[in-house]
């Protein structure tokens, strides 16, 4: 349809996208001009309702789920753990997930019945991984550094029982979103926090994080986390910590993610270009939005996910 055509050259041309680069996209028209209306806004509830109906229901065929296992003394210390129904063919590496919500907020699940974030853990079992999708003690009650001590005590109980669910401990992936990011960067840049010899990562995903806490003023859930004195910002930053780490990354951000996100995306690709290790992998996201990137997970838009997977398979 012309309108259709016409739709899909204004969205284009909004993202800095030629029609030919759209075109191939495997997002469908009707998707990205919602994602257009929605803007460079954190929209939780807007994306849900896009992206909520091309997702998988419980029961999940040939998936098993372990719902809230503890691993730490905290109240919010809980994971599930995703495996296939079968298992076989040797061991799998592992998935950690860690979810945003603005440092005060959010869950492994975002709600009981929602397919959030249930889509990333499906996703890497029908690819050969096991999934873990932990939940973390927020801000206030738990500032720094709160969220990276829970995600050391998750690697150790993923390093310690992931063989009794078919997973390798020696290939343990970290993945963060939003604020989970951040916190998944804050665990990878301070050795101080591991539990297990070397971090206990094969690597680490940072999708729309942020990395260096002195480039921009924060707002009142950072201050709320890292705290309102400005001169433990930079030693709470992860942006050193990650230019000196070897591990290998992927960093991730979305064309239509509110322009911070942008801007410490490109921060921190051009900082990991000056390791001896080399650059991280680094991935811009056309069309996609703050929510978007993660909801689409499991979906016919693989474009994130491909990249997870030769991430998690190459190791760089």
């Amino acid at each position: 349809m012309a309108w259709a055509k016409l739709t899909l050259m204004v969205a284009a041309g909004l993202l800095g996208l030629t029609s030919a680069q759209a075109q191939q996209s495997p997002m469908p028209d009707d998707i990205a001009w919602k994602l257009i209306e929605i803007g460079r806004t954190v929209d939780p509830v807007k994306t849900a309702a896009i992206y909520a109906p091309l997702q998988e229901k419980e029961p999940y065929q040939g998936v098993k789920v372990q719902r809230d296992v503890k691993y730490g003394p905290a109240e919010r210390n809980l994971l599930d753990v995703f495996t296939p129904d079968a298992n076989g063919g040797g061991p799998r590496p592992v998935l950690i997930f860690v979810h945003g919500g603005a440092f005060i907020g959010g869950n492994k699940r975002t709600t009981p019945d929602s397919p959030f974030y249930d889509n990333i853990m499906l996703w890497a079992v029908r690819h050969g991984y096991v999934g873990v999708n932990m939940a973390y003690r927020l801000a206030p009650k738990s500032p720094w550094p709160a969220a990276a001590e829970d995600i050391a005590n998750a690697v150790q109980w993923v390093a310690a029982n992931v063989p009794k669910s078919g997973g390798n401990p020696g290939r343990v992936f970290l993945m963060g979103h939003s604020a989970g990011a951040v916190h998944v960067a804050s665990y990878v840049a301070h050795p101080e926090f591991y539990k297990v010899q070397g971090g206990g990562l094969a690597g680490a995903i940072m999708v729309s994080g942020i990395y260096d806490l002195t480039a921009s003023p924060l707002g009142d859930p950072e201050l709320a986390y890292f705290g309102s004195d400005p001169s433990r910002y930079q030693e709470r930053s992860s942006f050193a910590g990650l230019q000196a780490t070897a591990l290998p990354l992927l960093i991730a951000s979305a064309e239509l993610d509110p322009p911070r996100f942008v801007e410490q995306f490109e921060l921190l690709r051009q900082a990991t270009c000056k390791r001896p290790s080399g650059c991280a992998r680094a991935v811009m996201l056309p069309q996609h939005s703050h929510m978007s990137e993660v909801y689409s997970i499991n979906t016919e838009d693989d474009r994130l996910t491909r990249e997870i997977a030769e991430f998690m398979q190459s190791g760089k």
